[in-house]
């Protein structure tokens, strides 16, 4: 005998329930997404399913700064042309991203993959800080530039951070209020971005 028979359009319900892991994307936005790829574009569906199998099994962090890579070390972190000595944490890859566009700074990254968020269970062992504190006291950092988001949680971030670093003797800057209150880097224009870092301040003289 046969097993129980299969609901209609299982695969495709399963398909927009899926999709609807993207940022942004509710029930309705999925199933369009969903039938368009599988009435349209067959092709593109195989290719992006394709991509996202070998997205997850190659990418990992990075061994020194955490973003995303396919290699143990990043290119930034691996290139002989950036300043050492300069280290600059984002809250995710989209903001590292962010700030190498504005080409107003040439040092090294860290990125948290996140920020400290009390309310929401994210406390300094969930973003692994004590990866950031080793990463910054190496003997080759002099300058930690916090660039985290001028939200409530990127602000508070940025403070604890700001007391860790320099209380192990390093010149730790914040962006200069150029982002906007409530911003985040992904969203802001390149050239304010590039205004930010480059009057970016000594965290004592922002209290």
């Amino acid at each position: 005998m046969s097993g129980p028979a299969r609901e209609p359009l299982g695969s495709l319900a399963e398909l927009a329930q899926a999709l609807r892991c993207l940022p942004g994307v509710g029930p309705k936005a999925a199933q369009r997404m969903a039938l368009h790829l599988l009435q349209h574009d067959r092709d593109g569906a195989a290719r992006l399913a394709r991509a996202l199998v070998d997205a997850t099994r190659t990418v990992q962090h990075c061994e020194r700064c955490n973003t995303f890579t396919e290699a143990a070390v990043c290119a930034l972190c691996a290139s002989g042309k950036r300043d050492a000595t300069q280290l600059c944490v984002v809250e995710t890859p989209a903001d590292l991203l962010m700030v190498e566009q504005t080409h107003a700074y040439s040092g090294l990254y860290y990125v948290l993959m996140g920020r400290l968020s009390p309310l929401d269970g994210i406390g300094p062992r969930e973003i692994r800080l004590e990866r950031l504190l080793k990463r910054a006291t190496d003997g080759a950092v002099r300058e930690v530039i916090l660039a985290t988001n001028f939200t409530n949680e990127g602000e508070a971030t940025a403070h604890y951070l700001g007391a860790l670093l320099t209380a192990r003797d390093l010149r730790v800057t914040r962006l200069a209020r150029g982002v906007p209150v409530g911003g985040e880097l992904e969203y802001v224009d390149a050239g304010t971005l590039a205004e930010a870092l480059r009057e970016r301040r000594s965290v004592t003289e922002t209290k």
